[in-house]
């Protein structure tokens, strides 16, 4: 069951990433205007929006007690796809974005991060019965048969390419939702996403499932895992310093454990988010 928690009264709004660009704002300015702009990807369970257009999930959950103790009245959710994100941060879109994206190298370079709010793993989501018997990333170098789908602007596009995955053989797709249909009907063998993505989807449909005995890739002679955490545009140091605070403080709290567990983290994954700096990820 997914358990959210009130840190505070919030007066929380939805609406549509409009084409324009608006004002970056300073944290002095979204204190005073009493309303902070967050995007999030639509992605479960990270950050998503329901069908009675309350914003969940890991990053929103945990971004509505940092909001709270900020002082800030008002969220403005902002839904976009992923590869939108950093685009729209840098356009000054919105303030901040609480899609639990992973801290890497390259995306430091384009934005900032908060420390680490939460670490996870990867998977695969195959079709029903996994018919090709599909049990790791790098079954798609050593098979040029295989087709792997992949959602536009996620890092297992680079680690596809690390693991020497043909370019031919990799199917991008915009949203996680169309990863069923493309999937179930052969267009692509397997879907590549974090485990707790790969396990929402195969939660939703009876033809697909999680491709068991999984094993997880190595890059550079290393496990991969990755940590999230919330994003701003450069130049707005202040904001995510003071986000970085909250988040330390609420990090404390059973409530935060809770938040995570609730969404289906498991104890390794809580723990995990402790154990790397955005410093260390950003120079990794």
């Amino acid at each position: 069951m997914i358990r959210t928690f009130a840190f505070g009264a919030l007066s929380v709004s939805a609406f549509a990433l409009s084409a324009g660009s608006l004002a970056a704002a300073s944290l002095e300015d979204i204190r005073e205007a009493g309303t902070i702009r967050i995007a999030i990807a639509n992605e479960i369970p990270y950050g998503y929006v329901d069908p009675n257009g309350e914003a969940l999930g890991a990053g929103p959950d945990v971004a509505k007690a940092i909001v709270a103790k900020l002082g800030i009245e008002n969220i403005e959710w902002v839904t976009t796809s992923f590869s939108s994100l950093i685009p729209g941060l840098k356009a000054d879109r919105f303030d901040m974005v609480a899609a639990e994206m992973a801290i890497l190298p390259d995306r430091c370079n384009a934005v900032l991060f908060s420390e680490p709010n939460t670490s996870y793993g990867e998977g695969l989501l195959v079709a029903a019965g996994n018919p090709k018997g599909i049990t790791s990333y790098a079954d798609f170098a050593k098979n040029p048969d295989l087709k792997v789908a992949i959602m536009a602007g996620a890092d297992q596009l680079e680690m596809m390419q690390e693991l020497g995955v043909d370019e031919g053989n990799l199917v991008m797709i915009s949203a996680n939702a169309d990863a069923i249909s493309i999937v179930s009907t052969g267009r692509a063998d397997a879907y590549a996403a974090t485990s707790l993505t790969a396990g929402g989807l195969a939660d939703s449909s009876d033809k697909v499932e999680v491709a068991g005995g999984f094993i997880d890739p190595v890059i550079g002679g290393t496990e991969v895992r990755s940590w999230g955490g919330f994003t701003f545009s450069s130049g707005n140091e202040a904001l995510r310093d003071a986000v970085n605070d909250a988040l330390a403080d609420i990090k404390g709290t059973p409530e935060w454990t809770e938040i995570l567990t609730g969404y289906g983290f498991a104890d390794s994954d809580v723990a995990g988010s402790a154990t790397r700096t955005t410093s260390d990820l950003c120079g990794a």
